[in-house]
């Protein structure tokens, strides 16, 4: 369970370190981040119903992580033309 909770709780790295180097987003989906933000969240109200420790760790950084990601994307998007 802990292998897979690192591979997806830094799954989102690679993408904001390359918004952060190139300060664009033309290559991301503002949908698709708002999709996995809202996964998580629900992953991680599950991993607390449960009190499951491995859930309640991985979802929350992953949350947080796509919640920069989603920063990011709101800081870089060029004026007016958010594509979604």
């Amino acid at each position: 369970g802990w292998c897979a909770a690192l591979l997806t709780m830094f799954g989102f790295v690679p993408q904001i370190l390359k918004i952060y180097r190139t300060e664009s987003v033309s290559d991301v989906s503002l949908i698709m981040l708002l999709q996995f933000s809202l996964g998580m969240l629900l992953w991680l109200l599950y991993g607390i119903s449960l009190q499951d420790r491995v859930l309640i760790v991985s979802n929350t950084v992953s949350f947080l992580t796509l919640t920069v990601a989603t920063g990011m994307y709101m800081k870089y998007r060029k004026s007016g033309a958010g594509s979604l």
